[in-house]
Order: structure tokens, then C-alpha cells, then sequence
């Protein structure tokens, strides 16, 4: 067996031995493939190891992975290999008030002033970024939308008037990625397209999703296709119960720290697995979101019953779901046993950063941030409750609630909390002392305008459900953001500290 590395030790050359190892500083997870061994180890990279036999009769079937074959047949192609270069066919292009006026300007130059989209009913345009602002550029962005989609005739154009009040405006949904799929946008074995690089969301519904720049958004308005390469895929299989006080966040920060930010670039990272299999779509969505931060191209989840029931009133378009073969190959393949994680935090400055948050005991907050496209979803915002509930105290430091969108802002002040006798998330928020729930939106996550809800406009420590935590990312560059589950958020919000949940949590 190979011998269990320092934690500051890197991969060991597959080429030189199968199964390559590296440890982390605490007891965890993995087990080797072989079956009769029951010797745990801390982690396990293992490159397809199955020998390709010659067919009997006829030509030699190789399998191909779930993004090869979407991939496949978006480019109307049989059979699809890593590394080609094909023509894509698009099903959904999205774009948003951040990149929306730079694309527009790229279709404009390229195909004419007069011209006009391949499928207007294609395009989703959603401002979400900067939106609840009196920056004059800001404004002009989300005008610029208005604009274009009226003239082109967009179907799929989720607008904003009245910045006063979101509720005010009926067609305003939030944060593109999480409208995407509560407005039916996502479908399995389908290509969606995003000038942002967590569009990547999507592929929690078995769907081709990543970002794209505005170049290649221009050309996609204009002729509904963009030439991509195959990436190969790392495929990893998580299995085991999930406990219950882990949620997705942890086992993406997780499978970050195991590769670095570095460790899929431009690979698809494909998630299976019982672990995976119990998650909801929304924690599949979290999953997936944070691919891009392991440099990811795209993250699957192989659609099932769950993706299928929350997809019943979504969606009236029919859609064709596509799975990896038996025989597929897989670049590499890492294995987890989930039952064995614990609480984790992504210290500053990277996502791959990442530490016990027991670890981070003696860590000093000065406020807490739940939100964004990776932890303002309804879920997330249960999730903080639970913890708020189980402890009956009140926050020690500014705790800042940004839903997603429009429903999750509702779902907020509407479901009731699981065990607390019928009081609402809002309830709950605002017996533990919390900020108001805020305008749906991007908010913070990115900083944007001075003025945006907040934004960090001195050094401070946050302790943050969003998904990087580079120098000024929620917005001053002396900042120090600490990535964290909505668990653990609440809990470092109970504190002042970053503080693992299961203090709260029993």
C-alpha cells in the first residue's frame, strides 16, 4: 500500500504507482478499491484501471462519459473523444446586467446593428448583479438589457423597474442561477450556456452548463452554436450516509481541498454515488456550483426521480436524460466515504484553503454573510434556522440574509422551520437578532458599488456561504472571507468565532 503523505506533500506521479495517496491532518474518508482491505486512508486518486478487450464481431465499442455523449449529440456526432474540437449545438444562452451590455456589443459589431438573435426564445437575460444600487453605470446596465430585449424579443427577459421595492416588479426573479432552475430553464442531456462561471449550477440537473466569455457570447446570440473542446472527465464517487450536521458546502470544500483550485481544469468533475443520490436539488446545485473554483469546465449529476419531481412544474418541454456508460472513460477516479467528514471552512485566500472549523476555534469574526448563488437558497436558509433554533441565543455579530430570488425570499417568511412549532425562517431570524432578510440578489458576494448591501467597505472577517474568498472579493482587498456551510455560518454568527455547527447540533 502506499504510504500516507504529509499534508504539504503533492500528488504522487500516477505514472509511477496505481493508486496515489496524500493525507489530510485529520482521520477521514476514503477506502482503498480493494474490498478484503477495511484500513482506511485519508485520500485515494486511481486512473481507470479496466483493460479494453477486442470485440468478437464488428468494430470495438468504446463507452463514453455523460459529457461526451450530451456533447455527442449536441454536435450531432456518434461518438465523441477529450480533446476534440466540435460545433456545438445550444439549447439555452443566458446572460446577465454584468456581461449582458459587453455580449450585446459583440452580436452588434460582428452580425450588424440590425441584426437579429438565432432564437429569441433561447435567451434568458436575468440582472441580478448590481441591481439595488444608485451607481449611475449599474443602472445603465440593467437599461441596456431592457433595451436589447425589447428589441429583439426576448421571451425570457426578467425585469426590473422599481428598485424601491423588488415586489413591485412580478417578472424580477434574483440571482440568474438559481432562477434558472426554479423558471425551468434546466433540463437534462441538454447545452446551457452562461456569461458567468458558476453556470456551471446547472449541471446538478444532468445537463452540459458552463460559462462562457462575451466574445464567444456574442457569437452564440448570433448563430446559436460555439465550438468547444471535450474535456475529459474525473469522476467521484461519494458514498456513505451524510451526517447531520454536513451539508454539500462541506463536501465540495472538501473535494477542493483534496485537488486544489487547479486539480479539474478544464475537466468535467461528474458526482455520483449514494451520498450524492440522497442530496436535493438544491444541494446537488451547490455541489455543482463550486466546480469552477476547482477549475472545473462543467460539473453532472446523473438525473434520477428527485431531478425528474422537481423538474413536474417546471418545465413542459420534453428532454432526454443521458448517462455515462459501464465501459466510459474516466481521466481519474476518487472515491469517499462521507459518513466520516467533518464540519469544514475554506481559509483565506483560496477555496482550496481548507481546515477543520474546529480548527478555527481561536478565529475572530466580525460578521457572518449567508447568501448568493451557492448558500442563499431555501435550503440554506432552513439550514441556518435549524441551528438558530437548536441554540435559542442571539447573534454576537452583524448577520447578513440574502436570498437568492424572489421565491426564496418568500419561502423565508412563508415555510415553517421543521421542529419549531410552526415559526418561519423569518421568525427565526429575527429572535436570534439577525438583519432583515435583504432584496434578492448578488448583493455582496462580488462587492460591486460601494453602496451595495453588505459589501465589506473596511478590513473586516466574515465567515461567508459564498463561494470564493479571494483578496477583495464582498469587497475590500484587506478582507478575510472564511467559506462555510449555512450550518456553520449560524453557528460562527452565535459566537463571534468560526465555530463548528455541532456545537449547536447535537
Amino acid at each position: 500500500m502506499a504510504s500516507i503523505a504529509p499534508i504539504s506533500t503533492s500528488f504522487i506521479n500516477k505514472k509511477e504507482i496505481n493508486h496515489s495517496a496524500f493525507s489530510l491532518s485529520w482521520p477521514l474518508f476514503l477506502q482503498r478499491y480493494e474490498r478484503s482491505s477495511s484500513k482506511k486512508i485519508c485520500s485515494v486518486m486511481s486512473p481507470q484501471q479496466a483493460e479494453r478487450k477486442p470485440a468478437t464481431t464488428g468494430s470495438v465499442k468504446t463507452g463514453m462519459t455523460m459529457t461526451e455523449k450530451i456533447l455527442a449529440r449536441a454536435s450531432e456526432k456518434t461518438k465523441l473523444i477529450p480533446g476534440e474540437n466540435v460545433w456545438v449545438n445550444v439549447d439555452v444562452f443566458m446572460t446577465h446586467d454584468v456581461c449582458g451590455a459587453g455580449c450585446f456589443g459583440v452580436f452588434k459589431k460582428e452580425f450588424g446593428q440590425d441584426a437579429k438573435v438565432w432564437d429569441p426564445e433561447k435567451i434568458v437575460i436575468i440582472p441580478d448583479h448590481y441591481i439595488f444600487t444608485s451607481d449611475e453605470r449599474a443602472n445603465r446596465n440593467v437599461d441596456i438589457l431592457r433595451d436589447f430585449s425589447l428589441e429583439q424579443n426576448i421571451k425570457y427577459f426578467y425585469d426590473i423597474n422599481d428598485l424601491s421595492d423588488f415586489r413591485a416588479n412580478p417578472d424580477y426573479k434574483g440571482v440568474c442561477h438559481i432562477a434558472l432552475a426554479q423558471e425551468g430553464h434546466c433540463r437534462p442531456g441538454e447545452v446551457l450556456l452562461g456569461t458567468d462561471s458558476h453556470t456551471c449550477t446547472a449541471g446538478a440537473f444532468g445537463q452540459f452548463a458552463t460559462g462562457i466569455g462575451i466574445t464567444d457570447a456574442g457569437f452564440v446570440l448570433g448563430t446559436g452554436k460555439l465550438l468547444l473542446k471535450v474535456p475529459p472527465t474525473l469522476r467521484f464517487v461519494l458514498d456513505g450516509e451524510m451526517p447531520d450536521y454536513v451539508l454539500a458546502k462541506d463536501l465540495i470544500l472538501q473535494i477542493i481541498g483534496e485537488i486544489s483550485v487547479s486539480g479539474a481544469t478544464y475537466k468535467t468533475m461528474e458526482f455520483v454515488g449514494t451520498a450524492v443520490e440522497s442530496l436535493s436539488m438544491e444541494e446537488r446545485m451547490t455541489l455543482c456550483n463550486m466546480v469552477i473554483e476547482a477549475g472545473g469546465k462543467n460539473g453532472v449529476v446523473p438525473a434520477d426521480g428527485t431531478t425528474h419531481k422537481f423538474l413536474e412544474d417546471k418545465t413542459s418541454v420534453a428532454y432526454e436524460p443521458l448517462y455515462s456508460d459501464e465501459n466510459a472513460r474516466f481521466l481519474s477516479e476518487y472515491r469517499f466515504d462521507i459518513s466520516k467528514l467533518e464540519p469544514l471552512v475554506a481559509k483565506p485566500y483560496s477555496p482550496d484553503n481548507r481546515a477543520l472549523a474546529r480548527e478555527c476555534k481561536d478565529v475572530k469574526i466580525d460578521r457572518v454573510y449567508i447568501g448568493s448563488c451557492t448558500g442563499g437558497k431555501t435550503e440554506d436558509f432552513l439550514a441556518a434556522a435549524k441551528v438558530f433554533l437548536a441554540s435559542g441565543k442571539k447573534v454576537k455579530v452583524p448577520t447578513f440574509l440574502v436570498p437568492a430570488t424572489q421565491k426564496v425570499w418568500v419561502d423565508i417568511y412563508s415555510l415553517p422551520v421543521p421542529g419549531s412549532g410552526g415559526k418561519t425562517c423569518s421568525q427565526i431570524f429575527e429572535e436570534a437578532g439577525c438583519d432583515t432578510p435583504a432584496n434578492p440578489s448578488c448583493a455582496a458576494c462580488m462587492g460591486g458599488p460601494r453602496d451595495t448591501y453588505a459589501r465589506m467597505n473596511v478590513p473586516q472577517v466574515c465567515v461567508s456561504t459564498t463561494n470564493r474568498n479571494f483578496p477583495g472579493r464582498m469587497g475590500h482587498k484587506e478582507g478575510q472571507i472564511y467559506l462555510a456551510s449555512p450550518y456553520t455560518a449560524a453557528a460562527s454568527a452565535l459566537t463571534g468565532f468560526v465555530t463548528d455547527p455541532r456545537k449547536f447540533l447535537h
